[in-house]
């Protein structure tokens, strides 16, 4: 078990949104990652722990360099839909944080809400592994964050790029756990 402070604690939820779900390929479907991560935001919501719901979206302003080997975001930006959170996820007193990255912490205020509730440990879970979730887990981690993975409510493109970050990267600098082994309790 992982116990935790709800006072000092908060779950980010990592780019559940329209344009993203269809994309998770393994180890398990978009819509399982979106059943646990609603299953572990109601807990911490009843503790009274923060929620921060993180979609992405990008227009040709906000758009990181595209002058890479490998791009993979349309020149013209993505849809409005694109950075839909999916139904139901959103509750009033959640913070809901658009981001322009992979990372939730790039560019955004992500970190002055965080500091403001008084968090000093951070549940990340979403999709994908080895992008959105890595990164952020990483930059909080170099803000001093104690950083949690919920592993499984994480999701990637395939199964092979979600166990590589899990085994090999998040380790160092997280603790990987399952939800259902995520304590709240002062």
């Amino acid at each position: 078990m992982t116990t935790l402070d709800p006072k000092t604690t908060a779950l980010i939820l990592i780019d559940l949104q329209q344009g993203i779900l269809p994309h998770a390929g393994g180890p398990r479907s978009g819509a399982e990652v979106v059943a646990t991560a609603r299953t572990l935001a109601t807990r911490f919501r009843e503790a009274g722990a923060p929620v921060v719901l993180v979609h992405v979206g990008f227009t040709p302003d906000t758009m990181p360099s595209q002058n890479v080997d490998r791009p993979s975001l349309p020149p013209q930006g993505t849809p409005p839909e694109f950075s839909e959170l999916v139904p139901e996820l959103h509750q009033p007193g959640d913070i809901v944080v658009l981001k322009h990255h992979w990372g939730a912490f790039t560019g955004t205020d992500l970190d002055l809400h965080l500091r403001r509730h008084g968090v000093r440990t951070l549940v990340i879970a979403g999709i994908s592994t080895n992008m959105g979730v890595e990164s952020t887990a990483r930059s909080g981690w170099e803000l001093s964050y104690d950083i949690v993975i919920a592993e499984d409510a994480c999701a990637s493109r395939s199964a092979e790029l979600h166990a590589f970050a899990i085994q090999n990267i998040l380790p160092h600098i997280a603790r990987v756990v399952a939800s259902k082994d995520i304590v709240l309790a002062d």
